[in-house]
């Protein structure tokens, strides 16, 4: 019997300093004062995240196995903008969805969602709809090329949604995949926002500058900018407005 508890006690330890080990691996996280508490922001890579809030975590199109979040709590909600592979990801979210997290998604995206999710945990939002989740709530605005563009065929309007968040009193705004459309540039009230740039799928730093300083949130994270300069869009945006705070996460380990 001492044996066995033992090697229980072994194993659960084991496990915790694997836990450990794995979460240490992962990029710093931002830690922002919000009302209620803190939000925490933790980059995992290109364009997956989770912010956590009052003890609920939303993993926002998250890639990379389950692995990548170890330690770091079960998905309450998981948020998908787009049916792209570094945006949505079959296995990924199987491997993580053990809480029987809420989903909540465009229609292209449900429809292509694996048989093991519950539907009834299923939220499909159109761009304009809202719904609220885990006391957040959730606005789809739209995300995509512009049509006279190059790229249009990539990202048509209406397949995908970016997202506005609204917590502890703060908004937050999630580009996902999108060109400096005109609902991007009309935005109002954004506290922080996670902006792609990204050729040739979304749009470069130019762009990107260009449509922040128009709606001008308080703080604005690149991310999803792999190829792109980073320096280069903040040194635009400073340059701009310095009122606009640019900070730079590390999204992209190793690099």
């Amino acid at each position: 019997m001492k044996l066995k508890i033992a090697l229980a006690t072994l194993m659960l330890s084991t496990a915790s300093l694997y836990a450990q080990d794995q979460q240490a691996k992962l990029p710093v996280p931002e830690r922002v004062s919000v009302k209620g508490g803190e939000l925490t922001i933790q980059p995992i890579t290109h364009a997956s995240l989770v912010l956590n809030y009052q003890n609920k975590n939303i993993y926002v199109d998250p890639t990379g196995g389950a692995e990548a979040y170890t330690g770091l709590g079960a998905a309450h909600v998981i948020l998908i903008t787009d049916i792209h592979g570094d945006h949505f990801d079959k296995k990924t979210i199987e491997a993580i969805n053990k809480s029987d997290a809420t989903l909540v998604v465009p229609q292209a995206v449900a429809d292509s969602l694996p048989a093991t999710i519950n539907k009834k945990k299923l939220v499909i939002l159109n761009n304009g709809s809202k719904t609220s989740q885990a006391g957040i709530s959730i606005l789809a605005v739209p995300m995509y090329n512009l049509p006279d563009a190059e790229n249009a065929k990539f990202h048509p309007k209406g397949r995908g949604n970016g997202y506005i968040l609204e917590i502890g009193g703060k908004r937050l705004y999630i580009s996902g995949d999108t060109a400096d459309t005109p609902e991007m540039r009309a935005l109002k009230n954004i506290d922080m926002a996670f902006v792609c740039m990204n050729l040739p799928y979304t749009m470069d730093v130019n762009a990107a500058a260009s449509a922040v300083l128009e709606f001008k949130p308080k703080v604005v994270y690149p991310y999803h900018f792999r190829g792109q300069d980073v320096e280069a869009f903040k040194k635009l945006v400073n340059d701009g407005d310095k009122s606009v705070e640019v900070k730079l996460l590390q999204w992209y380990p190793g690099s």
